[in-house]
């Protein structure tokens, strides 16, 4: 059973690396950082310049806040801040013995990020990329030590979500992902171990409903909200497929979705209304309207 933040605030010695480096701080990067901040790390997170910085630093500093407010830590603000280095430096990943990537789900993005950081870091440490359906193995072909890379997959938000996905390519290191699978543990959140593929375990299968969900909107079959409702009370799914795509992002998951249709075929081919919206800039949740009006929530 996934143990709770409320738990994790009383562990201690917290199971996960001392020192920890994050590199992106949008919602999933803040989220990440979050997450080893509250199980005792000590985090620097890195942006690609000052602005972002203060801007990630401001979100991480919500998320602790609400925490703090519903009791999922017993340590104050102070005490978690002081354990929080924010900046737009490379050179804050020096003394880290993992990293985690978080940067948008471009390709040549990540190798650019993933290299930069490699660069920092000692031969011992640890490096992943929080890709949701990159190849594993294509980002580790461009890094020097392949062996300390592999995917960890976390899920928006991160304070809620109870899954992280590792990854592991052809030449992670056993020792490696059961470092990892410890590290998730500390987290209070449960592993699952996939071999690295197109659009691994979780995408895959998210994607593939999402986008046929969006194929019967488009073909009139029910509105959204029957849609969602259907695998809400029928499935016994939290979020509907649509409310879900709106969650993560219409760009996220029409990436992800051309990224699938070039490896695996037709049946991820993206709808032509999910091409259209984000055209149009309704890229969910975000832009405050997708498949919903969030604007009016």
């Amino acid at each position: 059973m996934p143990v709770s933040e409320l738990e994790l605030g009383d562990r201690g010695e917290s199971g996960v690396p001392d020192r920890v480096g994050v590199l992106g701080g949008g919602r999933m990067g803040a989220g990440i950082a979050h997450a080893f901040l509250l199980a005792g790390a000590h985090v620097a997170l890195v942006e690609r310049n000052d602005t972002e910085a203060t801007a990630a630093r401001e979100r991480v500093l919500r998320a602790v806040d609400a925490s703090i407010t519903r009791g999922a830590t017993g340590e104050t603000r102070a005490e978690l801040t002081a354990r929080l280095a924010v900046g737009a430096d490379f050179g804050l990943f020096a003394d880290r013995e993992l990293v985690v990537e978080a940067v948008p789900e471009v390709r040549a993005l990540k190798i650019e990020a993933l290299q930069k950081v490699e660069a920092q870091l000692s031969a011992e440490a640890a490096l992943a990329s929080n890709t949701s359906s990159i190849s594993i193995d294509d980002l580790a072909d461009e890094l020097q030590r392949p062996a300390r890379f592999l995917g960890l997959h976390f899920f928006n938000p991160v304070p809620a979500s109870n899954l992280v996905e590792l990854v592991t390519g052809s030449a992670t290191s056993p020792e490696l992902v059961a470092d990892a699978q410890s590290w998730v543990s500390a987290l209070g959140k449960t592993p699952i171990t996939v071999s690295d593929a197109p659009g691994f375990a979780s995408s895959r299968l998210g994607v593939a409903l999402g986008l046929e969900a969006i194929r019967m909107l488009e073909e009139g079959v029910a509105s959204a909200s029957d849609i969602d409702a259907a695998m809400m009370l029928g499935y016994k799914h939290p979020v509907g497929p649509l409310k879900l795509t709106d969650l993560v992002g219409l760009d996220v998951r029409l990436g992800i979705a051309e990224y699938l249709h070039k490896q695996l075929g037709a049946r991820f081919e993206p709808p032509a209304l999910l091409r259209r919206l984000v055209a149009e800039g309704k890229l969910g949740r975000k832009s405050g309207q997708g498949f919903y009006r969030w604007d009016e929530a």
